[in-house]
Formats: structure tokens, sequence, C-alpha cells
């Protein structure tokens, strides 16, 4: 049995529930992973695969890697495929397999169990998910559980009470980011309450993090210091966060931290927005004019004991 989720981050990790629930209804089946490296150790961690394959995308014009894909998909003799990326690059690797297909549940024309996301409404992406799996006989479906994610945080130096700002974004996308000096002013007024900022982000996201630092001398600087799996326990631990529609507020929200996402009109939190057990949504048309008082009234009542 084979699953298909390549990206991006933000996604697969709404795609967790979905493996967890496939898992659950196959408990004794053999399961691979076709993934892409940024997500394969986590993929591991999870429990739900016995096999993950990491899936190098290759161009159609890279013939001999594209080969190489179809050799090693036939060799499984999949009998089922969960096609959870649904996208024309999957539809391809329908074509891949011989005359003889296995199972296919997909949006695929002529698959096994077709669906076909809905013309009309709002769905959020693990809403079609879910139905999709609904195809396949799949019906408990529930919130994912990261209990799974282990880290040593321990050289982090974690203070006791802190909550994560995540002020980074999509680097070409910079309508869905609210400014670093309301991030930074955020952090000053967290510091008030007794609440550590710890700021999240990549390497590509210093700029940012050391803006804020500067103006927040409080504040800890995790950017570019943490792996997928910190940020997640890191998350367990954690009053609360707050930052822009991201792929790490996914998982930190999945992780069961209470979050507050930052949208502008450039996305729609309907379809989009983190799954978890407290999801708080504040959206404007655009974020340069978003004030500190509305995020600020937002936040979560503090526990600093």
């Amino acid at each position: 049995m084979l699953v298909i989720k390549l990206s991006a981050f933000g996604d697969f990790i709404l795609s967790i529930r979905s493996f967890q629930a496939i898992r659950a209804h196959h408990p004794g089946a053999d399961i691979t992973l076709l993934t892409t490296k940024p997500y394969v150790s986590l993929a591991k961690a999870s429990g739900c695969f016995n096999t993950v394959l990491m899936d190098s995308k290759p161009k159609i014009y890279e013939i001999p890697s594209i080969l190489k894909l179809r050799k090693t998909l036939r060799s499984f003799k999949f009998d089922r495929v969960y096609d959870l990326q649904r996208n024309e690059r999957t539809g391809f690797y329908y074509k891949l397999f011989p005359a003889n297909k296995p199972e296919w549940v997909g949006n695929v024309r002529g698959c096994s169990h077709y669906y076909e996301k809905p013309d009309n409404g709002v769905f959020h992406i693990a809403v079609r998910e879910k139905e999709q799996l609904k195809t396949a006989g799949i019906t408990d479906v529930r919130l994912p559980d990261l209990s799974f994610i282990k880290a040593d945080i321990e050289d982090l130096a974690l203070p006791r009470s802190y909550a994560l700002l995540v002020p980074g974004g999509a680097p070409h996308r910079p309508e869905k980011r609210w400014p670093v000096t309301r991030f930074a002013e955020l952090a000053d007024h967290m510091t008030h309450l007794g609440i550590t900022p710890v700021l999240i982000g990549t390497e590509a996201e210093r700029v940012e993090c050391d803006q804020i630092k500067q103006f927040c001398s409080a504040a800890l600087n995790l950017c570019g210091k943490t792996s997928l799996e910190q940020i997640g326990v890191i998350a367990r631990k954690a009053q609360f966060a707050v930052g822009n529609d991201t792929g790490p507020m996914h998982l930190i929200s999945a992780a069961g931290c209470p979050v507050i996402v930052l949208f502008s009109n450039a996305s729609d939190p309907n379809k989009i927005c983190p799954i978890g057990p407290e999801v708080e949504i504040i959206q404007v048309d655009d974020l340069q004019n978003l004030e500190l008082e509305k995020v600020a009234a937002a936040l979560p009542a503090a526990n600093t004991d």
C-alpha cells in the first residue's frame, strides 16, 4: 500500500491525521510513504509507515530519473494508493504503473476511488482530505496526535514561562507577513506579562528575528537553531504562539499549543488555517494595518506559575 504526500510543510502537517487514520484502518498492512526530503524524518518517526521513499520530483525531461521512479513504484506491487497530493505530478505517477493499476484513492480520472473537489463552497484542505478518505471507507479521522515527536531541547535553555513568535513566511509573499516592528512591540508586551518571547524561524528569516531581538532584549532568538522535531517539542510547553500564515504554525498548533494566526486577504483561513485544539484567527485586508492592541487582546491568559 502506498501513500503519497510530497509537500508543502503546512500541508504535510495537515495530512498527519490522515496518515494516522490510514494506519488505524489498515493496522496490519505494509504501508509505504512517498514524500520529499524535508519530511522524511517526521514520516519515519510517526510510526505510520513501514517504508519511507524520497521523491526527487524529477522534471518531465529527466528521463533516467523518471524511469528509475517507475521501476521503484512497480517493484513494490502496491495494491492500493492513497494520493493525498492530488495534483498533476501524482496524476502523472498514476500513469507510471502498469496497465493493471492498483486501487487509487485520488482525483485521477478513471481511478478506482475517485474524489473530485467540490466546485462550490469553501472547503478546508483537511476537510477535503477527510472526504477523500471516505471514498475508501475510512471515516474515523481525528485531530493529529504528535506525541511521537521526540527531541532534545535542553541545550536551547528555554525559560520556565514562554510563548512562541513566528514572524517569517514565504519570501515571495510579503503581503502575508505582519510587520516586524509589530512583532517586536508584541514581544515587549509579552515581557510585561511575565512571558519570555521565543523567536522561531529559518535561517532565511534571521534578519527579522534579529530585529525583534534588538528591540526586545529579553526575547530568546532561536531562529535557525531548531529542527522540526524540536519545534514540536517546544510547542507542547509554550503558553501560546503568534505567527503569520506559515508552515511552522501548522506544526505548533498540531502539537497542542494555543495559536493565534494572522491572515491578510491574500489567503483564505477557511481553506488553509492550522488545525488543533485551540486556533484563533485574526484576519484583516492588509496586515500593515493590524494594530498591536488587537493581537494583544486575543492572547490567552498567561500562566506564569
